[in-house]
């Protein structure tokens, strides 16, 4: 049986639990913002689908997932010492290591962090909100997934009166226990205001 593995591993007090999520958070953000400045593309994709935290006594172990992690590499081989640098100036590590790994996911667009970032990008290129959502869908059909179902909600297309579209292709069964699907939530700054992204996408059944 194929299980889910978490994002981050840690044990920690109960008085201490809400300190290492905010310190996961930190974490997360500084590595987006990192990889937001550095990669060599315009599209608004970062390709990261997601940025693992394992946390020992002395050591932080941070595996980035990425789709694309040559365009933030390449022509730079010390980017993820740069990297690692700047996650302990920003939370001020003194006695503990910080070791950051970066590893290429394959079908990067069967991941749906992803593949809202490029909702996104399109959606800030003013393309309509269809067409960006039927390009997504092109692209996950190449990553062998058994359905998607994408929804925006917001002013879309700049109209009036803010409302919710969505469009499902393949089969969804968000009620099946079985159904691992993989989901994510994302935001976009478009000129009309912000825009909420929705993405599930049916994987398997296990």
């Amino acid at each position: 049986m194929d299980k889910k593995c978490h994002h981050s591993l840690w044990f920690a007090q109960p008085k201490n639990y809400s300190k290492g999520l905010q310190e996961d958070q930190k974490i997360r953000e500084c590595i987006k913002n990192y990889v937001q400045k550095n990669m060599r593309i315009s599209s608004g994709v970062e390709g990261i689908a997601r940025i693992e935290i394992q946390k020992r006594i002395d050591l932080i172990q941070i595996i980035i997932h990425m789709g694309f992690p040559k365009l933030l590499v390449e022509g730079k081989p010390r980017r993820i010492e740069e990297l690692q640098m700047n996650v302990q100036k920003e939370l001020n590590y003194v006695n503990r290591k910080l070791n950051i790994t970066i590893t290429r996911i394959t079908k990067p667009y069967g991941h749906p962090n992803i593949l809202a970032e490029f909702i996104a990008g399109q959606l800030r290129n003013r393309v309509s909100f269809r067409k960006a959502i039927k390009k997504a869908i092109e692209l996950t059909e190449q990553a062998d997934t058994k359905g998607i179902q994408v929804q925006i909600a917001g002013r879309i297309d700049g109209k009036e009166i803010a409302r919710v579209e969505w469009i499902r292709e393949g089969r969804v069964p968000l009620q099946t226990i079985r159904a691992k699907i993989d989901y994510c939530s994302y935001r976009v700054r478009t000129i009309y205001g912000v825009l909420g992204i929705k993405i599930w996408i049916f994987v398997d059944e296990e």
